[in-house]
């Protein structure tokens, strides 16, 4: 009963972020919405024994929604700088539960990789100051990825999520350093970046509780 109970309160909270406050003005509900999503599922991962480690990488990604919520120019560094510590505890967690390496690594890895360096390229001259913390970033979303490819079958929700986590990091690069928005579209964009990254983290949490 209490994972349904959470469930709930991370897919209300997602939705409400969602369609409702995405586009608003930083403000405290809207802060807490967005926290409380990702948030919901840390509490959800520690009380259904998925263990620290799954609590700890979502509860650090739930602190950087919290940074993200406000204002990215002022708060993007410490933003990074949360979601940073979140995938390194992801790797270790996925590199721990991993199982043999087979021909999906083999062959999806090196596109993983190719994609990072292809939008890290893109994105050079426009990241200023932030090169290295970018740099850094893209590293260790590339490491979570790929080794959440190790995972065993029953797994494989995790890996979808890893890779929904890492599409909505390029849309929202595109849209912070490029002002690129798909199809022309804020909206679409805030979307777009919202509910793959919400959807990535819920797969996440599915799939390492399985």
């Amino acid at each position: 009963m209490t994972d349904l109970r959470l469930w709930a309160v991370a897919g209300l909270c997602a939705v409400l972020y969602g369609l409702v406050l995405v586009q608003r003005p930083p403000s405290f509900l809207r802060t807490l919405v967005k926290t409380l999503a990702v948030g919901a599922l840390s509490v959800l991962a520690y009380l259904e024994g998925g263990g620290p480690g799954l609590a700890i990488a979502l509860a650090l990604c739930a602190l950087g929604d919290a940074f993200l919520a406000g204002d990215p120019k002022r708060w993007l560094p410490f933003g990074l700088a949360a979601f940073l510590a979140g995938h390194g505890v992801y790797v270790v967690l996925f590199w721990r539960e991993r199982g043999p390496a087979g021909a999906a690594f083999w062959i999806a890895a090196p596109l993983v990789v190719l994609a990072a360096a292809t939008l890290l390229a893109k994105l050079w001259t426009s990241l200023g100051a932030l090169k290295p913390a970018v740099v850094l970033y893209v590293l260790a979303i590339v490491a979570m990825v790929s080794t959440s490819l190790l995972l065993p079958r029953l797994g494989w929700p995790a890996t979808v999520g890893a890779l929904a986590f890492m599409a909505s990091d390029a849309i929202l690069s595109f849209d912070l350093f490029k002002g690129a928005k798909l199809a022309g579209s804020p909206r679409l964009t805030a979307w777009a970046v919202w509910f793959l990254y919400f959807g990535g983290q819920a797969m996440i949490t599915w799939g390492m509780l399985r």
